[in-house]
Parts: C-alpha cells; structure tokens; sequence
C-alpha cells in the first residue's frame, strides 16, 4: 500500500460568463503526477457529490484495487437552490451561460492546470436530478468536448428530449442512466410535483432508437442520495 493520500482542494475560479467567483473543488488522485495523463469528471452538485456521495472514497477503493483508469474529479457547488435552478434547470435564467462556462472557460483552465487527456471521451459530466439535466444537456451540445455523462435521476422535459431528438452525432457520446421505480412524484425545488419516472423512460427509448451507447438502469428506490450513493461505484466503473 502506498502512504500517499489523495487530496481535495478549492480553487477560486472567477467566470466571466457567470459573472461570478466560484469554489471549485478538486480531488487528485493518490498517485497523481504530472507525468501521468489522467481523466476529468465534472460533477454538478459538487459539494453534494463529496459529501452525501463520498465520491472521493468511492473513486479511492476504485483506483486502490485498479478497476478505474486515472481520474480527477472536479465538483462544482451551487450556493442555493434558487442559484441551482437558475443555472441546471432547462428554463433556469443563467442555463445557457452555465452551459458555456463548463464548455469554454472551465475545461480550458483544467486542460491548463492538470495533465488531462484533452479529448472528449476522456471527460465525464455528472450529476443528479437538475445536476444531471444539465450534464445531459452540456454533453449534447458540445459532444467533442465531453464524451461520457452519468445521468442519476434527471429531469426530463419536452425541451431536453427536444435536444436529444434532434442531436446529429450519437455515436460521439456514451451515456450512463438511472432512475428509480419510485419516482412518480418528486418534490422539485419550486414546490412542484412531477413525474420523474415517465418521461425518463421517453428518453432512454429515444436513446435507443437513435442509437447512443448507453446503460439504463430502474432501481427499486426514490429520488435520494441513499440510492444515488451506492450507485456511485458501478457508475465510475462504467465510465472509467
């Protein structure tokens, strides 16, 4: 065993497009070296993804036992849930620019600063529920900057199946998708209840049908952390 640790730091990343400061959490891994190239996975819901999904823990063990290629692993914080809706929902005022910011600011400051593979399958977005709409929308519009998304419990509306209907390049993106059996009425941030089951389904029949690589899964559970935190494992397995 080697008595290194794998670390987890916060940079200050000031966006021009957000038009704010954010706290960016990095997590590298134990062995990490300059010399090595290694893989980004971005997660919305940062500060969740560490805390309530133990990320760093998970991808720890993975790497540990070799059953992970290199990674690290970026988590990007909301500040609150208006701030999250703002920029993760599909009709959230700052969706767009939030959108622009992972694609033309953030990717290039990580490919700057790390040794990272710079191309599109060596760059996962993650995230839950809005965390994942917005994974799932970023990977659809720029395909050859992020190549890989896991998906756990997204929103799904008709703009997001719109977005996937209409994407020319399947076959650039591998896509990584869960939804629990138990999410037919979901509390959304703005006091609504939906339907997250449903129109879940949709989209991975329109995965399907158009031919993206992709692994969906149901599982027996409702839209929390106590299910999304177990999955973390195969999910990084499967992208990594």
């Amino acid at each position: 065993m080697s008595t290194q640790k794998s670390t987890i730091t916060e940079i200050m990343f000031e966006s021009k497009v957000l038009g704010e400061n954010l706290t960016v959490l990095v997590y590298l891994p134990a062995n990490y070296s300059p010399l090595y190239k290694y893989n980004l996975l971005i997660a919305q819901d940062g500060k969740d993804y560490f805390q309530l999904g133990r990320i760093a823990r998970v991808a720890d063990e993975l790497l540990d036992n070799a059953e992970i290629e290199n990674v690290i692993i970026v988590g990007i914080p909301y500040q609150n849930v208006h701030d999250r809706r703002k920029k993760y929902h599909p009709e959230g005022e700052q969706n767009d620019a939030y959108i622009r910011f992972l694609a033309h600011e953030l990717v290039p400051f990580l490919d700057e600063k790390y040794p990272t593979y710079q191309v599109g399958n060596g760059r996962i977005l993650i995230g839950d529920s809005l965390g994942a709409t917005v994974s799932l929308m970023t990977a659809v519009k720029y395909p050859n900057i992020f190549g890989k998304v896991i998906l756990q419990s997204p929103l799904v509306n008709d703009q997001v199946l719109q977005l996937v209907k209409n994407h020319p390049n399947p076959h650039l993106l591998d896509i990584y998708h869960i939804i629990g059996k138990g999410e037919t009425e979901v509390t959304t941030t703005n006091g609504t209840i939906q339907d997250f089951l449903t129109p879940n389904r949709e989209l991975h029949e329109l995965f399907e049908e158009k031919g993206f690589q992709n692994f969906y899964e149901e599982f027996e559970g409702n839209h929390t952390w106590k299910f999304w935190q177990p999955d973390l494992k195969r999910a990084l397995k499967h992208a990594l």
